[in-house]
């Protein structure tokens, strides 16, 4: 019997971990999406600890109206900014488990789009 849609996720999430790690002058820019919200964090390997983050659910984002893929672009530029604020140029993408597709790929492009290198 084949694997069910969450285990198969768990076992390209665990894939993709193996090479994708962060440190202080590259950190981890780690996507996580549910079925309607999107959210991404900035995370420092070396020390276990959160930097940065954005969802789609902060204040300044949720009143914004529009598609998810419209929303998952704005949150890759919020973070961006928010990595140019810390001094932060270069990230390493996490795209933790889900398909480099639709919600995923805009927030990497919105965040490229802000100058954000990865």
């Amino acid at each position: 019997m084949g694997l069910s849609k969450t285990e198969r996720k768990f076992r390209i999430r665990r894939r993709i971990r193996k090479v994708s790690f962060g440190t202080a002058e590259r950190p981890r820019l780690s996507v996580f999406r549910s079925n309607s919200e999107i959210y991404a964090q900035v995370i420092d390997d070396n020390k276990g600890e959160t930097l940065l983050s954005a969802s789609s659910r902060d204040k300044d984002l949720a009143k914004n109206k529009g598609t998810k893929s419209e929303l998952a672009t704005l949150v890759g530029k919020t973070i961006a900014e928010k990595c140019k604020e810390s001094g932060i140029e270069k990230v390493a993408f996490d795209r933790g488990g889900n398909l480099y597709h639709g919600r995923v790929k805009s927030l990497a492009d919105g965040a490229r789009e802000a100058g954000l290198k990865f």
